[in-house]
């Protein structure tokens, strides 16, 4: 039985491979994010020496978290345009496909008019 993981038996089938490992990679970004957002936020609040604990802990909270919120709107614009730019590349290949098609039909009649009429010629 296969579940929404394309996994048949607990494994991945082979075309989900790529799906795996986009969500993998995916996963370690955003947790390299998480990491260096809290890093930044202890870099900043260590230069306010005259915070107390809780405030400093505080900041460093609301730093990681609009840290992260920015971080996720531009992976969502980014995303929203790689899936215009994708559309936009396969309407293209689908007109570049059509012409050649169409030239390659042309040239195969071409061949066949020129045969026929070297044929009568004979």
């Amino acid at each position: 039985m296969t579940d929404a993981g394309h996994r048949v038996g607990g494994r991945p089938q082979r075309g989900a491979d790529g799906d795996l490992a986009n969500e993998v990679e995916g996963y370690l970004l955003w947790q390299a994010s998480i990491t260096e957002a809290e890093q930044r936020a202890r870099e900043f609040t260590g230069r306010l020496d005259w915070l107390t604990t809780a405030q400093r802990d505080e900041v460093e909270r609301h730093y990681v978290e609009d840290s992260l919120r920015r971080a996720r709107q531009d992976l969502e614009r980014i995303a929203a345009r790689c899936v215009s730019l994708r559309g936009e590349y396969e309407r293209r290949y689908r007109g570049l496909r059509a012409r050649c098609v169409g030239w390659a039909l042309a040239v195969c009649a071409g061949v066949v008019a020129l045969a026929a009429a070297v044929s009568l010629v004979r």
